[in-house]
């Protein structure tokens, strides 16, 4: 699973052969959760909610960058890092 950002503990991937709708996944320590590109519906999963709190606020930012991977992972290719929250 690629990973395309880090901050404050929490991994942001992407998986290549994953299932609408675009979406991604944010693990912090035991917890994993599957978040909603563009509604930032949580999928599945769960994590604490201080930390979906900042995954969601870091998805508002990067929008459309998570999109543009998405499509790459659609497509097999090569994702691109994505900025930490700061």
């Amino acid at each position: 699973m690629p990973e395309i950002s880090r901050f404050l503990g929490i991994i942001i991937a992407m998986y290549y052969n994953d299932h609408a709708p675009p979406h991604f996944h944010a693990k912090y320590g035991d917890f994993e959760a599957v978040i909603a590109i563009d509604t930032g519906e949580l999928v599945e999963g769960r994590v604490p909610p201080r930390v979906l709190g900042l995954v969601q606020e870091w998805r508002e930012y990067h929008r459309a960058e998570l999109t543009e991977d998405w499509n790459l992972a659609r497509e097999r290719k090569t994702l691109k890092r994505i900025e930490p929250l700061e």
